[in-house]
């Protein structure tokens, strides 16, 4: 059992017996990624006093307006990463290519490759709704020594070493796991310390949340609009609420703690679901399921699919175990 005033880098080496590699790794790798997300927190939390919220006049490889706190957190993150000199690549949500990377004195020496939602849900900065930051971790499968390859980073979510994300919210949070179940760290901005606070996180078995963007109603696949009558329904413990965000990270993480499912289905206007497959969707079904949930894209385990390129979208039902099996079961019945 672990105290609640246990820090983040403490945690790190109390369970280092968890992480199948070396913990000096994981711990340079997470600690990179709490620097800067410290950085970012203190970003956001002044997004309303100074110009660094609104677009920056540049869309992103997604055809997507980007924020200008997009584009800081995205650099921000990058360069820390680069300067701790532990991952040998980065793909970002923003970055139209992988970015190789090469230590200044290792050739090719690192093994871990990082791939990253910089800021999720920025366009909601602009009227003070909270927003993330999504990163998930692989070892290369490229020989050590050589650049990494376009490989390194198509590796499906079963791959995955690590996954976590950062709300910066009421408080900020890191939720991570690395294959052993998921465990919440609060920040605090005094000190600047992440601190234990949601120790062993997981789903309730069922919930009372759906979270879906219902202005899309008319587009969806049938299944998904009877799997949403069947969520309005007055029978047994239902109606459910609706709850929905627009913020992958906070509605992820509210239905974590509460029990709940999100959707964000494919539809007539968008013919392969919006989520990133690579950026977001992975490194949530892996902390999902570590925490007794479930992700798929409607029928298949979402971690099973195996990636084709670096911005592949697919459909995402993720959340509480027997909500997302209900769901499973409105979209074989309309297949």
């Amino acid at each position: 059992m672990h105290r609640k005033n246990t820090t983040l880098g403490e945690f790190i080496i109390e369970n280092q017996s968890s992480f199948q590699y070396s913990s000096g790794e994981l711990s340079k790798l997470i600690n990179a990624i709490r620097l800067a997300a410290k950085v970012v927190n203190h970003e956001v939390n002044k997004a309303g006093l100074v110009d660094i919220i609104g677009a920056a006049g540049d869309t992103n490889i997604q055809g997507e307006d980007q924020q200008k706190l997009d584009v800081l957190a995205n650099e921000k993150f990058i360069q820390t990463l680069i300067n701790r000199e532990i991952v040998c690549g980065i793909a970002s949500e923003e970055e139209d290519d992988f970015i190789s990377i090469n230590s200044s004195d290792n050739k090719h020496q690192n093994k871990y490759i990082v791939l990253i939602d910089p800021l999720d849900g920025s366009s909601n900065i602009d009227v003070n709704v909270s927003v993330g930051t999504i990163f998930s971790i692989y070892r290369r499968v490229t020989p050590i020594g050589t650049p990494v390859g376009l490989e390194d980073f198509l590796q499906p979510g079963r791959a995955q070493i690590a996954a976590g994300y950062i709300v910066y919210g009421t408080s900020t949070m890191l939720v991570y796991t690395t294959g052993d179940g998921v465990n919440g760290f609060t920040l605090n901005p005094a000190l600047g310390t992440f601190y234990l606070s949601h120790p062993n996180m997981e789903f309730p078995e069922t919930g009372k949340i759906y979270s879906v963007n219902e202005g899309n109603y008319v587009h969806f696949h049938q299944g998904v609009k009877d799997y949403i009558k069947y969520c309005q329904k007055e029978e047994g413990d239902r109606p459910y609420t609706s709850r929905y965000i627009g913020s992958l990270v906070s509605d992820f993480h509210r239905n974590m703690i509460k029990g709940g499912i999100y959707l964000y289905p494919k539809s007539s206007v968008a013919a392969e679901g919006k989520l990133r497959l690579l950026y977001e969707c992975n490194p949530m079904a892996f902390i999902a399921e570590q925490a007794k949930g479930k992700a798929s894209n409607g029928f298949d385990p979402i971690m099973d699919i195996k990636p084709t390129e670096l911005h592949q979208r697919v459909p995402f039902f993720c959340g509480s175990r027997k909500m997302v099996e209900k769901a499973e079961e409105f979209m074989q019945a309309s297949k």
